[in-house]
């Protein structure tokens, strides 16, 4: 059975290759999101990249992986450092969370260093370009094969339960 994880992108992530490509490179998101797909067939994955700008939309597909239970690569964007309702939906997930940052948020304006989202995510990867996804989806194929992979045990949902 193939593991299906989604790849979600928030607000202005599919302006990559135009959108300051001194921070976020020269690569389209239409390039991004075929690397993706690419790389997790090579991983025995179904991945499914989408990206928006709508939070309600964002929402519905947490919404309907957590309902899956399906992983999730998450770059949220700027919702990163304020959106509580995207937040929510994560800690609903019952599979790993992985959140994405193209760029290093801790080198970058004060208002980036901080994430609501990283404290119901699995693991955070920032500051390795589109690199950073592939090393989500190779932690999520590792676990998804009951490997340790790493990253503490069970989703975000679960992790966020102990608390």
């Amino acid at each position: 059975m193939t593991t299906r994880v989604y790849v979600l992108n928030g607000p202005n992530l599919g302006r990559l290759g135009t959108r300051e490509p001194a921070v976020y490179g020269a690569v389209t998101f239409a390039r991004l999101a075929e690397d993706c797909v690419e790389h997790g067939q090579r991983l025995g994955l179904d991945v499914v990249v989408r990206q928006t700008d709508a939070e309600h939309e964002m929402l519905a597909w947490l919404h309907a992986a957590a309902e899956e239970q399906a992983p999730v690569v998450l770059n949220p964007g700027a919702w990163t450092h304020y959106n509580y309702a995207v937040r929510d939906a994560c800690a609903m997930l019952r599979a790993p969370l992985v959140e994405v940052h193209i760029s290093n948020v801790h080198t970058r304006e004060q208002f980036r260093h901080h994430s609501v989202i990283s404290a119901v995510a699995a693991g955070v990867i920032c500051g390795l370009g589109i690199d950073g996804y592939r090393l989500a989806l190779d932690h999520l194929a590792r676990r998804s094969a009951g490997g340790s992979g790493g990253g503490g045990a069970g989703g975000a949902g679960e992790r966020h339960r102990d608390r």
